[in-house]
């Protein structure tokens, strides 16, 4: 590696920062991404030169360690996500998700949409006429699931924890208060 000159130091590290820094590098169950960054940024603190912490991080280009550095002075532990910008742009904005979520919440027309109930096909058909014309099923699911719904045996889209029961004075919506709780924390929105 060529040696490069470090142009900014690392500020002290406070004993919470350490104590997280080294929980992170060490976390079998932690990204590898933010692991490396960890182990960068300990390596240097513990006196070692950018070029040994990059190393010692598996970091191809000493360039990065001083570059995560800087943003470790600036934004604190911050510094160990990925940095906005990066990754592909979202396809559908928040108003094209919302259409989405409308559509498998609205009873289908018989003769309009071909179908009784929803499935994710006659959504995805019934979407891409309705102006998103690029949309595929996959997407219509991931897009159900961050919106809190699943699908049920009635071969129907709904809210988890809600159900429509049929009562002498007519259909009422059901919510089932332990919803959150059953749920866990697996299937919440992500990214």
């Amino acid at each position: 590696m060529i040696a490069t000159m470090q142009k900014e130091r690392l500020r002290p590290l406070t004993i919470a920062e350490r104590r997280e820094l080294t929980t992170i590098a060490k976390a079998g169950s932690e990204r590898v991404d933010r692991a490396r960054r960890a182990r960068a940024l300990l390596a240097v603190a513990g006196g070692q030169s950018f070029g040994a912490a990059a190393a010692a991080a598996g970091f191809r280009r000493v360039a990065a360690v001083s570059y995560l550095v800087r943003r470790f002075n600036r934004a604190g532990l911050g510094a160990l996500r990925i940095a906005p910008g990066r990754g592909r742009r979202p396809t559908y904005d928040a108003a094209a998700r919302a259409r989405i979520v409308a559509m498998a919440q609205r009873l289908p027309d018989r003769r309009a949409d071909g179908t009784a109930t929803w499935s994710l096909s006659t959504l995805e058909r019934t979407l891409r006429r309705e102006g998103l014309p690029r949309v595929g099923a996959t997407t219509i699911r991931r897009v159900l699931r961050e919106a809190g719904s699943s699908y049920q045996r009635t071969r129907t889209w709904c809210p988890t924890g809600t159900a429509q029961r049929k009562r002498k004075a007519g259909v009422v919506r059901v919510v089932d208060p332990k919803t959150e709780e059953k749920r866990g924390p697996s299937t919440g929105p992500t990214g």
